[in-house]
């Protein structure tokens, strides 16, 4: 995997609070283009905010993410921040894929009709290029012939690949993964990961949310320790998984190794 000079991503004092409860607390993080980040933590230390922020799904308090030097959801104004409007952000969120813990395909429509939904409503893509890219990208998870098959028909492996292949069909220039395989039956994990993998060893740029060591250990360039809303340590996975520094990540990583 290759770096550039620039960062593809850039988090700066970042911060977000549900009500009196601050969830993201002055997050600062750099992801370079084709790198892999994973983001480790207890439940509730920030780590699917952190995700949903840097696609605008949900909206900082203060701080900002830059995707490709583009604030995410927002323009510059001198020194000020103006929020975008809703379609900018359409425009600029189909820049960055999301893979969700439920899969979030749509019940009535089919595989093809899942992956093809957004390119040609969101960019403009004719139907039948749309559906030629789509079993393409059937192909490359391992679903050809399944694009007139219904989610109900698919096992929870099979609908996170489908997933996965929506998120692909935009195109994007970065992938986040919010613990893809959580919701999987253990068997079905492999598949999954199997993709993943191989979409790294591509040079896509990603994020990734999960539990999954042997992935983490395998894939990742950097892997981001959170607890309390902060990054408390951060590291390759060979210096985090042998030897961490921080007694909150030694604690983390003893009990899910």
């Amino acid at each position: 995997m290759t770096g550039t000079e620039r960062p593809l991503v850039r988090v700066r004092g970042l911060r977000k609070s549900f009500g009196a409860n601050l969830v993201l607390d002055g997050i600062d993080l750099d992801v370079r283009e084709g790198e892999v980040t994973v983001l480790l933590g207890p439940s509730g230390s920030g780590k699917s905010t952190l995700l949903r922020c840097v696609n605008h799904l949900e909206k900082p308090d203060a701080g900002f993410v830059e995707v490709g030097g583009d604030i995410v959801g927002y323009r510059h104004d001198g020194t000020t921040l103006h929020e975008l409007r809703a379609r900018s952000i359409t425009r600029q969120r189909a820049r960055v894929g999301m893979v969700f813990q439920q899969f979030n395909l749509f019940p009535h429509m089919t595989v093809l009709e899942n992956i093809t939904e957004a390119p040609v409503a969101v960019r403009g893509t004719s139907k039948k290029q749309a559906a030629l890219q789509a079993r393409e990208l059937l192909d490359r998870v391992g679903l050809s012939g399944r694009e007139d098959s219904y989610p109900r028909q698919m096992s929870g492996g099979q609908q996170q690949r489908v997933a996965i292949a929506r998120a692909l069909a935009m195109e994007p220039e970065l992938l986040l993964f919010d613990e893809p395989t959580s919701a999987l039956d253990p068997e079905l994990v492999g598949e999954v990961l199997a993709v993943m993998k191989d979409l790294a060893l591509s040079g896509m740029t990603m994020i990734v949310v999960t539990h999954e060591m042997g992935f983490a250990r395998e894939v990742a360039d950097t892997m981001v320790f959170l607890d309390g809303g902060r990054i408390i340590e951060s590291g390759t996975p060979a210096d985090m998984l042998s030897a961490p520094r921080h007694e909150r990540a030694r604690a983390f990583l003893s009990a899910v190794l």
